[in-house]
């Protein structure tokens, strides 16, 4: 694409990061007990942060997330789900940015403090969601028992997620489609 191109080419981006993120989430689902489930939604999720910027992986990252609640019967989390992954993309990207400056690094150790940052935003967030909005309590048998479930879920994302960016880096694709490179 020519470098005019570049906005419609953020877009098509965007959407193609929010397709991702949909389904991902969707066709990986593994039961946790607290009537949800682990999936690897959030390694999409961070990549969209990371390569598609503030605006286009933020909404990228909720939108895509918010569908995949809506299309798999979990339509009560969508607008949760659709602040708190976009705050997870918008938290991966503005701390990678921040941090591989600080660093003068632009490698693993930026990636991963920004995507440990983001899942803990993930993990606190669905915490209070459900603690507070959907009265699960805020107790060991309430909204503390999907704790667990969303560690390890955003512990699968940020493995894989550091995984993909890498390989993506290696083939210099980033460069090629003018997108951020954390």
């Amino acid at each position: 694409m020519r470098n005019t191109d570049t906005g419609v080419q953020r877009l098509v981006m965007a959407a193609l990061f929010a397709a991702l993120c949909c389904v991902s989430t969707m066709i990986i689902q593994i039961p946790s007990p607290m009537n949800g489930y682990v999936n690897p939604g959030d390694c999409f999720v961070l990549l969209s942060g990371w390569l598609l910027g503030p605006l286009y992986g933020t909404l990228a990252a909720g939108i895509g997330s918010m569908l995949a609640d809506l299309f798999t019967g979990y339509a009560h989390y969508a607008l949760a789900t659709f602040l708190i992954k976009g705050a997870m993309a918008l938290t991966a990207y503005l701390l990678c940015k921040k941090l591989g400056a600080v660093l003068k690094e632009r490698k693993l150790l930026p990636m991963l403090l920004s995507a440990v940052s983001a899942e803990c935003i993930m993990v606190v967030g669905y915490y209070f969601f459900a603690g507070l909005i959907l009265g699960k309590g805020l107790g060991a048998l309430g909204a503390a028992a999907s704790v667990p479930g969303n560690i390890m879920q955003g512990a699968v994302g940020a493995v894989l997620a550091i995984l993909i960016m890498s390989l993506l880096r290696k083939q210099h694709i980033p460069e090629r489609f003018h997108l951020h490179m954390p």
